[in-house]
């Protein structure tokens, strides 16, 4: 993280804690009130305000994708918010009284002063220093704590519970099996079509030459069904290795991809760094994200260069293909559809950058085991 980055997480986390300690004066006194009319039906406006000052916490918190919740839930979320809030709110306090007394003190020294009859001796400095740093580390290492606590509650009170949950995973389960069987049926009929419109011609091409030859026995009509043949042969190599490359069994994923760059006409700049090889479903999906990204960069983008970076920080793959081209690729395209269903299927995440006018990103993150 770069310290430009470091500085604006300290700050929004020091504005959303203020944020939080004013909203937790809010919720206590809403819960003050709120609480009596609890055991009757509570009027409209209870349910309303729990809600509202509900949706205030969740978008603060950036927990917008929690899912549905009720009324209860709602009231029972901001009775065990507020301390919490209040917490973080004493934290601030003596973070900003530290800093305004040590401000002061040093500010007395410099002027000639002795602020509680201490001169600024060696001891009394490096004593101040340490204390004050260890209570500021306390401090700083409180507010994270409370932000932590606060994101775990609003999960906890607010987030879907197991059934939801158990529902959610059966229909994304569902979609990646119609995506896998989608998926599967077009490169079907893709190799389908490769084998009839090319090969298949090129063996009638080369049977209708073999058949003149046998007749009229020129030895110019071998010669062009032999070239045929060998054409043949080659088209067939290239079928059988977009259909599944041999190498990637045989050798692993980094000579694999060395053979895409090999035979992209754009050049390729490869960096393939996986400290232990992955299982085999997962260097499949990572070998046709880079082939596909590296195809539509040659074709449709004009790239000039193409960065491929594949990756495993943790337990995680990340393949990121990136090219200089016009950009503007369509992430609803058929081949990077086929792409984003093959690697949900396998519980990972795909996503297309391509702005108009480049660069296009590409990036699949994938389960190592």
């Amino acid at each position: 993280m770069s310290a430009r980055s470091a500085v604006r997480a300290g700050v929004r986390l020091l504005g959303g804690t203020a944020l939080g300690a004013v909203t937790a004066v809010a919720d206590l006194a809403f819960v003050l009130v709120a609480a009596p009319l609890i055991p009757l039906r509570s009027p409209r406006f209870v349910a309303a305000g729990a809600r509202w000052l509900t949706g205030v916490e969740r978008r603060r918190l950036g927990l917008e994708d929690v899912g549905a919740y009720g009324d209860r839930r709602a009231l029972a979320y901001l009775a065990v918010r507020w301390p919490v809030g209040l917490l973080g709110g004493g934290a601030l306090f003596l973070l900003a009284y530290g800093a305004v007394t040590a401000t002061g003190a040093v500010a007395d020294w410099l002027s000639g002063g002795r602020p509680d009859g201490m001169a600024p001796t060696v001891p009394i400095v490096a004593y101040l220093t340490a204390v004050g740093a260890m209570l500021l580390f306390l401090d700083l290492a409180g507010l994270a704590a409370v932000v932590s606590l606060e994101r775990r509650l609003g999960r906890r009170l607010l987030g879907p519970d197991d059934r939801e949950l158990m529902r959610r995973r059966i229909a994304e389960l569902a979609a990646s099996r119609a995506g896998i069987v989608e998926a599967v049926d077009a490169e079907r009929r893709r190799i389908e079509r490769d084998l009839h419109d090319g090969l298949q011609q090129r063996l009638v091409a080369l049977a209708m030459l073999l058949g003149r030859a046998r007749r009229n026995g020129s030895d110019d009509l071998y010669r062009q069904a032999h070239d045929e043949a060998q054409r043949a042969v080659e088209e067939l190599r290239e079928v059988a290795w977009r259909v599944y490359p041999a190498a990637l069994d045989e050798l692993g994923l980094a000579e694999a991809l060395a053979t895409v760059a090999e035979r992209s006409p754009v050049p390729v700049r490869l960096r393939c760094d996986l400290p232990v090889r992955p299982a085999p479903q997962v260097e499949t999906a990572a070998y046709f994200t880079v082939r596909e990204a590296v195809t539509n960069a040659a074709k449709h983008a004009a790239a000039t260069l193409v960065d491929v970076s594949v990756t495993a920080p943790d337990t995680m793959v990340i393949v990121r293909i990136t090219d200089d081209g016009t950009g503007g690729a369509d992430p609803g395209g058929s081949g990077l559809t086929g792409l984003a269903r093959r690697i949900a299927a396998l519980d990972g995440r795909f996503t297309v950058t391509s702005p108009p006018g480049g660069p296009t990103v590409v990036e699949a993150v994938l389960p190592c085991a």
